[in-house]
């Protein structure tokens, strides 16, 4: 499958999502075998960062898979990563950044030290400061539905502006325009892209449609 040009040309490094979509897709119980063709159909769609949690079924053998199919054209990475044991174990698999749901300090540190992107899940402006003093990349608010549009817009107010904050859990497409205008930089897409039992066919259909809400907040 030939991927987009532009999307090739615009990847930087893996410790941030810039030049791509503001869109993480979770993709919590794909398999090894399945994996490679959900990612380069999530590529197509254009959704270029890609998690495997790792309460999946052997998900470090999914994260090599995901990356040798589809290469630079996308990040991959772990997510439900809970000790830094785990994020040395992603890196050696191939991985290019952590998501976890949770603000653990060892856990960022490591993931820097092993120049991966770190994404780690927040819910006060107290995990907030400690992610990002740990050195965060940027901030997984999670879960998003808990405190709203408008808990992440009071502290979006006192967060570095230059920190990229993504709403997780509970934001649908409908939803995308009100957490932009609060202050949220992009999303992290779960259940509604992938579950268990979804084929090729309907991870790219729910792609396409994550994708246009996207673009039609954010632009292209």
């Amino acid at each position: 499958m030939a991927y987009p040009t532009s999307v090739n040309d615009q990847i930087t490094d893996a410790a941030t999502p810039n030049g791509h979509r503001k869109l993480i897709a979770i993709l919590r119980g794909v398999t090894p075998d399945e994996a490679a063709d959900m990612a380069r159909a999530l590529v197509a769609a254009g959704i270029t960062m890609i998690e495997v949690p790792l309460n999946s079924p052997e998900p470090l053998k999914s994260i090599a898979l995901m990356k040798q199919a589809v290469g630079d054209a996308a990040l991959i990475g772990a997510g439900t990563v809970l000790t830094a044991e785990d994020v040395a174990a992603v890196k050696a698999a191939t991985g290019e950044f952590i998501v976890s749901p949770n603000c653990d300090t060892d856990v960022i540190k490591k993931t820097k030290e092993l120049g991966m992107g770190s994404w780690p899940g927040v819910l006060t402006p107290t995990e907030c400061f400690a992610a990002i003093k740990a050195g965060a990349d940027g901030l997984k608010i999670f879960p998003a539905s808990i405190i709203g549009a408008d808990g992440i817009k009071a502290m979006r107010a006192v967060l570095p502006a230059t920190m990229p904050v993504y709403a997780v859990g509970g934001v649908g497409t409908d939803d995308f325009g009100t957490y932009a205008k609060a202050g949220c930089d992009g999303f992290g897409l779960g259940s509604g892209i992938f579950k268990p039992g979804m084929t090729v066919d309907d991870v790219s259909r729910a792609a396409v449609a994550y994708v246009a809400a996207h673009d039609a907040v954010f632009g292209a």
